[in-house]
């Protein structure tokens, strides 16, 4: 088969999949969704102990959502030949991105340097759990022990409750995402000088720039965040309320929101009331305030809530259930759920990239590869014929 396609916007970029489990994969995600010709390149069966962590599943929805529109080459990269074709590949790619630990990279010889000295254009992204030199370089890094050393877990939950992962993979996505934004802005620098860089990105760093606003106001403020359960830190009322039938959140942080909810609710008594004159002391005095209108919204429910205070500007909305995500109009109306058929008529439904391009936008043309479903034809675009294919398989090389 020709590469695969999904959109114009990155179809001249061939990029050198070497990652695994999800920062990884997650970052290449992008590209191959806006058309890069991403090659995964994966260990043949039986040659990483943990395969199955990243590899065995090839059906399940969470393989297929971080690997569609990818090929797949098989490559053993511990034998001198299966090097040997990974460096002929990066002669003709301009992007690699891996996540080994720091030391594997030269090891193997695959440094960005050694990289450089075969195509000067390339660009390594490399995602690390703590970097690429330190004292914790050579530690692994998964997204939990990163939501814990980056202050995640410090402030998820309810108030003396003790430390609460997040639901999600937070770290991992985030490092991601942030692997492609690194990549992407050293492909357009590269336009002006000709040549490439390493990227590189942790999940620690990652983890403690998504704490945002709760780690500026300890660095610039000296305040220590803590858990504040489903009431925002520094805003209020901005939380969880109970209605007659469920729960709801409410978001009606600042005085316009704040006074077009007390005019919502004809409560003029609360624009009066002193303890709620302004934002700071509606977060000193939260307790009564929300007992008060947790009184007031247990007297209908929620669709009565959510549409009467967003027609008054409020912002305000329900909890849902994953099945009850996928049912709502809005998810619907922005396709957010995109089904692609596989060449033996499966059918999965996958997430669509939450960033849309007008003229060109993301696409998924295919679902995930077999495992080493283009290895042939990847080595015949290396320039092996048949017989030396054959003889690759027979040496264990792919």
């Amino acid at each position: 088969m020709s590469k695969i396609t999904a959109s114009p916007a990155l179809s001249r970029l061939r990029v050198l999949d070497l990652s695994r489990v999800r920062a990884g994969p997650t970052c290449v995600r992008i590209l191959a969704d806006f058309g890069a010709d991403v090659i995964r390149i994966e260990p043949p069966a039986g040659v990483d102990p943990n395969e199955a962590m990243f590899a065995a599943d090839r059906h399940g929805g969470d393989f297929q959502n971080l690997n569609r529109n990818k090929r797949s080459l098989t490559l053993n990269l511990k034998k001198p030949e299966g090097l040997a074709v990974l460096r002929s590949l990066v002669a003709t790619a301009d992007v690699v991105v891996e996540n080994w630990r720091p030391d594997v990279k030269a090891r193997l010889g695959l440094a960005y340097e050694d990289l450089r000295a075969i195509n000067p254009r390339i660009i390594l992204a490399s995602i690390s759990g703590f970097g690429q030199d330190g004292p914790y370089a050579g530690r692994p890094g998964f997204d939990q022990i990163i939501q814990g050393m980056g202050g995640l877990m410090s402030v998820t939950g309810h108030p003396g409750g003790g430390p609460l992962r997040a639901g999600l993979a937070v770290a991992d996505c985030g490092t991601g995402i942030y692997a492609a934004v690194g990549i992407l802005l050293a492909l357009l620098e590269r336009e002006r000088s000709g040549e490439g860089q390493w990227v590189h990105s942790s999940l620690l760093h990652t983890q403690i720039a998504l704490m945002d606003f709760q780690a500026a106001r300890y660095l610039n403020e000296g305040d220590t965040p803590a858990q504040a359960g489903n009431d925002h830190p520094t805003s209020s009322p901005m939380g969880l309320f109970e209605a007659s039938d469920g729960a709801f959140n409410l978001g009606a942080s600042g005085e316009g929101n704040w006074k077009r909810l007390c005019d919502c609710l004809d409560a003029p008594q609360w624009l009066q009331d002193p303890r709620y004159a302004t934002e700071k002391l509606r977060v000193a005095n939260r307790a009564p305030l929300n007992e008060a209108l947790a009184r007031r919204f247990r007297e209908a429910s929620v669709a009565h809530w959510v549409e009467l205070l967003n027609r008054a500007g409020v912002p305000a909305g329900p909890v849902y259930t994953i099945p009850q995500v996928f049912e709502d109009e809005q998810v619907r109306h922005l396709g957010v759920a995109q089904s692609v058929t596989g060449d033996a008529g499966q059918a999965y439904r996958l997430i669509s990239q939450p960033v849309t391009l007008t003229r060109t936008p993301a696409a998924i043309a295919r679902p995930a590869p077999g495992w080493g479903e283009h290895t042939d034809e990847m080595l015949a675009e290396a320039g092996y014929d048949a017989a030396g294919i054959a003889r690759l398989r027979a040496e264990g090389v792919v």
